[in-house]
């Protein structure tokens, strides 16, 4: 048994990868990363489930993987959400102190809060996060406890994500077929900030891009709270696309030759310089210049860092991000992709690394994890509940001892 300890599982349901990402909350609140399990995603695109049955399938998959390394059986978890449905906005609420001496009470902080919550949504959407940032107290801001202080008026900012119901709901109801529980359902953005950003990032104002194979979200934070969020409906499939159609190639080919020879930057020594591109057998099929290769995938990168950054400027952010930008996701392996969002943001950018977090290195040290367990890093600040027994492993060796020792 785990005594005295949490086990919490993350979910994220991608487009080229579905990943299960178990951890352990020790006493001390330390996290410890124990089991990772991977699947190709074979019914997702853009974010979105166009095959549900196969993606229940890749989920059992992963979820298995997970399972025997941690050696856990796992009864629910938080599963992340993205797609381009999402949206958020900040809401303030105002609530009046009418005590007698004025002093600010937990109730009127609540009424002040559910006063933000009362927000006009499309009919068709639903709130996924709303999250406090600061108090006004008086016209005075940044307080982030005003319990006892004495005012007439008290306001709230609430940081606002929201999406489609339908869309919502079908991530819950296809991990229900698979016989788990759903914890939360967890914006991706938030998750991955919460894995790759430290207290001092948040404090300083920090951009946190995760571009992903259908979907790259974003996340900005200043003052220790998230200031802004979004999704676009892009990523590294979408490169895959346009390096087919700008090469006559097919997708899979041009898939290997982004991967093989990809470079977020063009180059200009390479010249003239020509690749191979191969069949099947590994016979050459045609040659395409390296630089129109790199010219294609710079294009359309390039293109996602200046819709962000325009975003980040016009929510008047983007002379707060002092700790500068942090990239997470799988496209984060592509050569240049540093030097290309420097150019674009005109600040310092990082690749990130998993903060505050021990346990499995190949899960740290790889950006492409980051979202998962950020959602396990969720759950631990906002959950902390055991969702785990002793694994089905760890039984069978169990009653296989037990067996032996009869025979003998």
């Amino acid at each position: 048994m785990f005594n005295g300890t949490n086990i919490i599982a993350g979910l994220e349901i991608g487009t080229t990868k579905i990943c299960v990402v178990i951890g352990e909350l020790k006493a001390d609140g330390s996290m410890n990363i124990r089991g990772l399990g991977q699947a190709p995603s074979n019914g997702v695109r853009k974010g979105e489930f166009i095959n549900p049955k196969e993606v229940a399938e890749d989920v059992r998959a992963a979820l298995a993987q997970a399972e025997k390394m941690a050696d856990v059986e796992i009864r629910s978890l938080y599963v992340g959400v993205t797609g381009g449905h999402i949206r958020c906005f900040n809401n303030r609420g105002i609530h009046h102190v009418y005590s007698a001496d004025r002093e600010i009470t937990q109730e009127d902080v609540e009424d002040v809060i559910q006063n933000a919550k009362a927000v006009n949504l499309p009919f068709d959407n639903s709130i996924l996060h709303s999250i406090r940032q600061h108090f006004i107290v008086d016209g005075e801001d940044g307080v982030t406890d005003p319990v006892g202080m004495h005012a007439a008026q008290l306001q709230v900012n609430l940081h606002v994500i929201h999406g489609k119901t339908n869309r919502l709901q079908n991530v819950m109801r296809l991990v229900q077929t698979t016989s788990l529980q759903v914890d939360d359902v967890v914006f991706n953005g938030l998750a991955s900030s919460l894995a790759l950003l430290t207290a001092e990032q948040k404090d300083l104002g920090a951009l946190v891009i995760d571009m992903g194979g259908g979907t790259t979200e974003y996340a900005v934070y200043s003052e220790g709270v998230i200031r802004h969020s979004g999704v676009l409906a892009v990523g590294g499939d979408h490169i895959t696309n346009d390096l087919a159609y700008g090469l006559k190639i097919s997708l899979s080919r041009a898939e290997k030759l982004k991967k093989a020879h990809g470079s977020a930057l063009v180059n200009e020594e390479i010249g003239d310089q020509t690749i191979s591109v191969t069949d099947e057998l590994g016979l050459e099929i045609k040659r395409v210049k390296a630089g129109h290769v790199h010219l294609i995938m710079s294009a359309r990168i390039e293109e996602v860092f200046k819709i962000i950054a325009e975003e980040v400027e016009k929510a008047g952010l983007m002379n707060l991000l002092r700790a500068g930008t942090v990239l997470g996701g799988g496209c984060t392996h592509m050569p240049g992709i540093v030097k290309l969002a420097e150019k674009v943001f005109q600040m310092d950018v990082v690749i990130g690394r998993v903060q505050n977090t021990g346990g499995l290195v190949e899960a740290l040290e790889e950006p492409e994890f980051a979202t998962a367990i950020g959602l396990v890093r969720y759950g631990a600040i906002y959950q902390r509940k055991p969702v785990a027994q002793p694994g089905w492993w760890s039984r069978f060796t169990e009653f296989i001892k037990k067996l032996m020792s009869l025979v003998r």
